[in-house]
């Protein structure tokens, strides 16, 4: 994969799906996003989602979308454009 950028992170969004998962209630598991992502037809992992809220893991803007869909969130508000969760 061709380096876009001089940055130690690989993607904007990380923080933030830890944070929206978090805030579920019931708060979601990294399994279990990983599960929801599946019946989405989105494959990651949980160790996967692990590397992508560590910001270690590239995310594809279908990724970013079915992540902010499972996690009911906007996802403006996954790249910090929003202010309001959701």
């Amino acid at each position: 994969m061709k380096k876009t950028r001089a940055s130690e992170f690989k993607n904007v969004i990380g923080e933030r799906v830890r944070m929206a998962r978090r805030a579920m209630r019931p708060s979601v598991s990294q399994e279990d996003l990983s599960g929801r992502l599946a019946g989405k037809g989105i494959q990651i992992t949980q160790t996967g989602i692990s590397k992508l809220e560590n910001r270690q893991r590239y995310v594809m803007d279908y990724e970013a979308l079915a992540i902010a869909k499972a996690l009911r969130v906007s996802v403006s508000w996954l790249y910090g454009e929003s202010k309001n969760i959701g």
